[in-house]
């Protein structure tokens, strides 16, 4: 089960995409099955989930949103000092 998320809190790529999966995991779904749900590969949902380098929030975001309560709201970019 998903632990208690705060209201508003901001996350990483690395935590969207361990959400993705553990939401996608909560559904049933292999990922091949929610890949063709979603008109992507196996080898992109692999990505998805494991790969949190690879530049795919907007597939991370449809599957939080379609899997769970959540919406998720960004982007939001930070700037810090060098």
């Amino acid at each position: 089960m998903i632990k208690r998320m705060a209201k508003q809190q901001m996350y990483s790529e690395p935590e969207l995409a361990k959400l993705a999966k553990q939401f996608r995991e909560q559904s049933g779904k292999s990922k091949a099955e929610l890949g063709r749900e979603l008109k992507v590969t196996r080898a992109t949902m692999q990505d998805v989930e494991e790969r949190p380098e690879r530049n795919l929030t907007k597939l991370r975001r449809r599957i939080i949103e379609k899997h769970s309560h959540f919406r998720v709201i960004g982007p939001v970019y930070l700037l810090k000092a060098k």
